[in-house]
């Protein structure tokens, strides 16, 4: 069943989060403030570096998978100065800290079900407004470096 991003909810982590934190149960535990007016969320996930090597003997170029990285994700959201989640996130930009994502989707199979979740270790790098011209939504981005493995929760059916 094909389903839209309508519905889509991202929060952030009341406290920062050390390295160790990689297990579902230990994001599940943690305290999650929703980040209010969130506009998109833009691709992210693993993706391995290329590794080459090229071989003088038949110059043929050998590939191979390096290291993996989840990527960085601009969250743009409508300017709301009052938001604990923007908040959040504009506070963790002033941090060397990692905080925990937790971006909810609503893909339930069934109405009794639940939607999927992932989770996972960000930075926050950047806090920008946008002002725009007069018919424009004032609006921030936040850039966030993912410095871990995604994990995901996956949909369930309920009978």
């Amino acid at each position: 069943m094909l389903k839209t991003a309508a519905g889509t909810k991202v929060y952030i982590s009341a406290i920062p989060v050390a390295d160790e934190t990689d297990t579902l149960a230990e994001f599940t535990a943690l305290q999650w403030t929703e980040i209010g007016l969130v506009e998109n969320l833009p691709e992210y996930g693993d993706e391995a570096a290329a590794v080459t090597f090229t071989s003088l003997g038949d110059g043929r170029v050998r590939k191979g998978k390096g290291a993996r990285d989840a990527g960085s994700m601009t969250l743009t959201f409508g300017n709301d100065p009052e938001d604990e989640g923007q908040l959040a996130v504009i506070a963790a930009e002033g941090t060397n800290f990692s905080y925990g994502f937790r971006v909810v989707y609503p893909d339930r199979p069934n109405p009794s079900g639940t939607d999927s979740e992932e989770f996972f270790r960000g930075i926050v790098r950047s806090k920008r407004r946008a002002g725009g011209d007069v018919n424009a939504v004032l609006r921030r981005t936040a850039t966030v470096d993912i410095d871990s493995e995604v994990f995901e929760k996956p949909a369930t059916r309920s009978a």
